[in-house]
Parts: C-alpha cells; structure tokens; sequence
C-alpha cells in the first residue's frame, strides 16, 4: 500500500466513524466525552482528506499541509482530551490547549525551516506524543482496570512509539540503522497509524459500554439519590454478619431509623427539598459512624445502620449521638430551613436470627418510638414490649 492509498483509507475511515457517531448520537443525549472524541475524529477525517489531495496533486502543499496536519494534530490532541475526561480529568482544556498551540507553531516552524526532514520529525514526534497522552489517560486506572482497559493501554503505547520512531530515526540516522531502514519504518508508522484509528475507535466504545455496564450494576445495589446501599444492597453486605452471629464473638447491631414527619416536607416544599433533607441527613449519619458500618435505605425515608461487632449498649450510644445531630443540624433548601427529626429501632444480631425476624424486631422497636413521641431511641426487647432506652446525662 502506498502513502497516498494509505491516506485515503484513513481519510475514508475517519468519515465512516464520523457517520456511524452522527447516527448513534441523533435525538439522544451526548456525553461530553462523546462529543469531544466525535469532534476529534471529523478533524482527524478532513486532516486526511487534506493529506490525500495534496498526494493527488488537487491542494498545493502551501495549503494542504500546514491545514491537514494542524487538523490532525487537534484532532488527536481532542482524542487524547475526550480520554482524560473518562478518567475523570474535566480540566484537561487548560493543559491541552496551550500544549496544542505550541506544537502546531513548532511544526510551523519546521516546516519553514526544512519542508521535507524537519516536517517528518515534527509531524511523527507530535502525533507519537499526543497518541501517547491519551495511553497515559488509560493507564491512570491501570490497578483496578479491567484486561481491555490494560490491553488499550500497552497497545496504544507500543504503536504510539512507533509513529514517533520515524521521527527520531530521521533526527537521529537519516541513513538508517542496519536493516532497519527509513522506508522499512515508514511503511510500519503508516501500519501503525491505521491501527491507531481501528484501536481508538473500538477501545472507546468498548471502554463506554464497560463503564456503562458498571454503572448499571453499581445501580442495582446502591441507592440513586443518597448513594449508600439500597435494600438489596443492604441484604446483600448483612448476610455475612448474620452468618457470624451464629459463632461467639462479639456481637452486631442493626439499627432502623425513619425521618418524623417527613410528608410535611414534600407537602409543603416540594419533593427537590425532600431530596435535599434525605441527602443532608445520610451525610450527617455518615459523620457520626466508623468506616466500617453501613448505612442503606431500606424505602423512603427509612434507613437502616449496620454495626460490626458492636454490642447493644454502643449501639444505642451511636444511635443516640446520630439522633442529636440530625436534631441540631437544620437542612438549607432554597425556600427555607428545615429542622428534622428521626426514630430509631435499636437490636442485636441472635444466632437464630433471619432477616425476617431480626427486621420485625427492629421494626417493633422504631414503631414504638413513634408511638412513645417520635424522636426518640428505643432498644427492642424480647419476650417483653419494646421499652424506650434514655441516653444517659451530661
């Protein structure tokens, strides 16, 4: 395959990706990253089709090469920039940019200088550089990627030195280096760069359909709006605990809570100020507890707490200091200042315990704690009624 040929197939390729984004995207909502990488690729695609113009001999050099590969260079600068926004780097635009300009003056420049060899290196050194940022945004999650993400990671790396080789092999050994001769490097820097179109293409839908995968998994067990454990993702890390009850140790607590009175707010507010009240109150519980307990929401405005080896008394001590800090700390919305108020069920895990019994006698416990005038921490007891538990004096 001949340069101009290969142009042409990585111009062609560029605007079939260009298409199929245009039809996946239409009447749908775009990712920012999205639309960065489709912005990077219809520069890449008119780069190329400058390139291949000038090799038929339809744009003179004058024009064709300083634009085609001032595209090129911003379009895979853009791709580098739409990878650090998936690995969560939003300001890549502050460092890209600038880094963008200077390149394409220095290549500017080169080309002034000398329109054949300097232009070589230049172009090689900047493309390999740029292919190479966006390996590195990859290999930011390296430990906990999965093989595809570490697989992009090598492979990008790998080709980007070998766009960069020709480059350096001109600076360096105009006259080759063996049986690795200029031509030979060529032809594997043009391999190279059609493999760099196919491989970033794939690998970043692939890695948005894997993260998108995730997300919908992650959803499954953990609550949308207060982002702690739903129900079944609350089952799910008390299962083990309740295996473990049933061999001596320490004891676990479990703890149910419920906001007072919480109607009134979406009543009288407006559900936006209800969501703020349940994400306030999950950030103030979360103050109040050990990196190893978990809060979940069971439904609505009921939580529960899960407190490793925790015995009854400390668990009525931690639900009484949650208490008062859900208490004293009123809720900011924008229509006014809400103050709040929780109930709590307070039990330990028992070896003949199932999450049926153990939940009804918490239940048991939060219900009488409405019943006894709500803001209050009540221990269940049994074969006894729930009786109401009094924090202890300053």
């Amino acid at each position: 395959m001949d340069i101009t040929t290969m142009v042409f197939v990585l111009a062609l390729g560029n605007l079939a990706l260009c298409a199929a984004l245009f039809f996946f995207e239409f009447g749908g909502a775009k990712a920012p990253s999205l639309s960065t990488w489709a912005i990077s690729r219809q520069c890449q695609a008119a780069g190329w089709l400058l390139l291949y113009f000038r090799g038929s001999g339809v744009a003179p050099d004058l024009i064709s090469i300083p634009i085609g590969y001032g595209l090129l260079f911003a379009g895979v600068a853009l791709e580098a920039g739409s990878l650090w926004e998936v690995a969560g780097r939003p300001r890549w635009r502050r460092f890209a940019y600038p880094l963008l300009g200077v390149s394409i003056a220095a290549f500017l420049a080169c080309y002034w200088l000398d329109p054949i060899g300097l232009r070589v290196v230049a172009s090689s050194l900047i493309l390999g550089g740029f292919y190479l940022l966006g390996a590195a945004a990859l290999a930011l999650g390296w430990r906990g990627g999965s093989m595809l993400r570490r697989f992009l990671v090598v492979t990008l790396a790998l080709l980007s030195l070998l766009v960069a080789a020709r480059g350096i092999l001109v600076l360096t050994m105009p006259g080759g280096w063996g049986w690795i001769s200029n031509t030979l490097v060529q032809a594997l820097s043009s391999g190279a760069f059609v493999l760099l179109m196919l491989l970033t293409a794939f690998g970043y839908l692939l890695l948005s359909r894997e993260q998108l995968q995730q997300e919908l998994e992650r959803l499954e067990t953990t609550d949308a709006l207060t982002d702690v454990p739903n129900r079944r993702g609350f089952f799910g890390l008390l299962a083990p605990w309740m295996a473990l009850a049933r061999r001596p140790g320490l004891p676990t607590a479990v703890v149910v809570l419920d906001l007072d009175q919480f109607k009134r707010i979406n009543d009288g507010y407006g559900h936006p100020a209800g969501d703020v009240v349940l994400r306030a109150m999950v950030d103030t519980c979360k103050r109040q507890l050990r990196d190893s307990d978990i809060l979940g929401r069971m439904a609505g405005v009921e939580f529960a707490l899960l407190l490793p080896r925790t015995d009854l008394l400390d668990a009525l001590l931690v639900s009484e200091r949650i208490r008062r800090a859900i208490e004293s700390t009123p809720v900011k919305t924008e229509r006014a200042m809400i103050k709040m108020t929780a109930s709590f069920g307070v039990t330990t895990i028992r070896p003949e315990d199932t999450t049926v019994s153990l939940f009804q006698r918490a239940d048991e416990a939060l219900r009488a704690a409405k019943q006894g005038g709500r803001n209050k921490v009540v221990q269940a007891v049994t074969p006894v009624a729930p009786e109401a538990w009094v924090a202890p004096t300053a």
